[in-house]
């Protein structure tokens, strides 16, 4: 697979590193990948290997979803020297991340069960502005099978920014230990997640054992977050109503600089900071992921659902 690579924000100099942009131009169908039935039905396959069922409400106010424990990152094992040669090099947590996002870049381009496909993507490091910070604590309590809620938040304990693919492990466990140290001497790389649209949260991609270090030693681990980048010409048509709004603000605020008002200037100011930043939310929102047809439909679901979760019954009532 080729891969192009932009730093974000785009065509913006001097200004603090926001993200990576890649355009690839393959494949067609990624090994890791959602395939969907009727009846609000979702798989998540690697290869043939299932790793994730879901189903979502009828009410579209949440996803019942079954965690098969098959998931294998797509990346190869961090070394701990990897990650201080990384830290040493990078003491600035901007260029840190540039780098961290590199390698992962780096290493999805050449992974055979990883998600890209052809098309636009982006890292960009911390969490979404709507994630909660309460939200970590839910990851203590992370069953195989369970219900994300949206919107409504009900039942509010269901409320979730990321969906761990395998079963966390133990605190104490030895590779778990070594990054709990690494945490502490401020080296631990980031966590890879993964935006996912039909779940209305991320997944971890890789570094399950990486965020439960932070986690365990009181604190939260560093992250990148990979999603499809939204092109095309809807973020430009979302974006006239703001830019009308501004420029007749804008001209107001003209008018009363013309007639003496000292605080015009500075109103200015702001409104433009402020135009500038909902138009950089806007052209780097995440565009929805994508998936593809099961092949044998809803039938080949059950299926897959009797065979790998026995005893999981969604509700699809409400």
């Amino acid at each position: 697979m080729a891969m192009h690579r932009t730093t974000l924000p785009r065509s913006a100099d001097g200004v603090r590193w926001d993200g990576l942009a890649l355009a690839v131009d393959g494949p067609a169908r990624p090994p890791l990948r959602f395939e969907v039935a009727d009846g609000r039905r979702m798989v998540l396959l690697q290869g043939e290997k299932v790793v994730l069922l879901a189903r979502q409400r009828v009410t579209h106010f949440g996803v019942h979803y079954a965690r098969t424990g098959r998931y294998a990152s797509p990346l190869p094992p961090l070394r701990a020297d990897v990650a201080r040669i990384h830290r040493e090099a990078c003491p600035d947590d901007d260029a840190w991340f540039a780098r961290w996002a590199h390698h992962f870049a780096d290493e999805l381009r050449d992974s055979p069960n990883g998600p890209l496909h052809e098309g636009d993507w982006q890292f960009r490091p911390g969490m979404s502005s709507y994630a909660v910070d309460a939200f970590w604590e839910s990851l203590w309590h992370d069953p195989d099978r369970g219900h994300i809620a949206w919107f409504s938040g009900s039942p509010e304990e269901d409320s979730r920014d990321i969906l761990a693919l395998r079963p966390l492990s133990d605190p104490d466990a030895a590779r778990v230990k070594a990054y709990r140290r690494q945490y502490r001497e401020g080296v631990l790389p980031p966590v890879l997640l993964w935006g996912i649209s039909a779940l209305d949260c991320c997944v971890v991609l890789d570094g399950h054992d990486r965020l439960l270090a932070a986690l365990a030693e009181g604190g939260r681990p560093p992250v990148l977050r990979l999603n499809r980048e939204h092109q095309g010409e809807s973020p430009r048509l979302y974006a006239q109503p703001a830019i009308r709004t501004y420029e007749e603000r804008v001209a107001r605020l003209g008018r009363e600089q013309a007639a003496g008002d000292p605080l015009a200037e500075v109103r200015i100011a702001n409104a433009s900071r402020s135009l500038a930043k909902e138009l950089q939310d806007l052209f780097s929102a995440s565009h929805l992921t994508r998936s593809w047809p099961l092949s044998g439909g809803a039938p080949a679901w059950d299926a897959l659902a009797r065979q790998h979760a026995p005893g999981w019954h969604p509700d699809t009532r409400n």
